[in-house]
């Protein structure tokens, strides 16, 4: 199956990291910094060669064996380190202060670095108390940036399939409200779990309405409360 298409900004990106973990090596081999950094050599190697770009993870092994910072080796820490101060929190406690990094390639490109909160559950509720794992690039051209703090949550369970298929990462406008039958991000059990589901307000309850008709929905009530996250503006599926 072939790949997705790098944008310009991706390939620039893996350009850059290539040649500024040459420059910061000063002599080292990979296998040398692969053993300090603990990551393995053929996927050093991929970052050498311009093949894939170090995660989250990976940059700060990265930078701490170099002695550098991670903005120093990856173009797109640039203008703010938001892993530095990313503390591990319930969901909806760290993703208020994370905003969207904006880079321009060109004139008519903007990039979103948006921060992919881990899984959600499409099925019932799993614990949303995970860190960043990583950052999404989304390219959209001048104009068609959508508004707002942005997030990615990777969904787990089948519930509501077929619109949003088991793995796929979602993203999430940050908004407190959203219109009946809208999809939303969904904090129940004291802030404590998320669930991504369709939203059907009735009288004194909000019902979390699941797409696939095997699975049965959540109510929220005074007694069995809920807060709304964020609406579902985009989902990314594999082929």
């Amino acid at each position: 199956m072939p790949r997705n298409k790098l944008s310009p900004f991706e390939q620039n990106a893996r350009k850059e990291i290539s040649s500024n973990l040459k420059k910061f090596m000063h002599g080292m081999t990979q296998a040398d910094l692969a053993e300090k950094s603990d990551i393995p050599l053929t996927t050093l190697s991929g970052y050498l060669r311009e093949k894939s770009t170090p995660n989250a993870g990976n940059l700060e092994k990265l930078a701490i064996a170099l002695n550098v910072k991670k903005s120093d080796i990856d173009p797109r820490y640039t203008f703010t380190d938001i892993m530095d101060f990313v503390e591990k929190a319930p969901l909806g406690e760290y993703i208020s202060p994370v905003s969207n990094v904006e880079y321009l390639y060109n004139t008519d490109t903007v990039v979103k670095q948006i921060p992919l909160l881990g899984d959600i559950a499409c099925g019932d509720p799993i614990t949303a108390d995970e860190n960043i794992e990583d950052y999404i690039p989304e390219t959209y051209t001048r104009g068609n940036v959508p508004s707002g703090t942005l997030f990615a949550l990777k969904t787990k369970g089948h519930s509501m399939e077929p619109t949003i298929p088991d793995g796929s990462i979602v993203i999430i406008r940050q908004q407190p409200n959203v219109e009946d039958g809208e999809i939303a991000a969904v904090l129940v059990d004291d802030d404590t779990r998320a669930t991504l589901k369709r939203i059907k307000h009735s009288n004194d309850a909000v019902i979390l309405q699941p797409d696939n008709r095997e699975y049965d929905p959540i109510v929220l009530t005074p007694n069995f409360p809920g807060r709304i996250l964020g609406k579902a503006i985009e989902v990314k599926t594999k082929l």
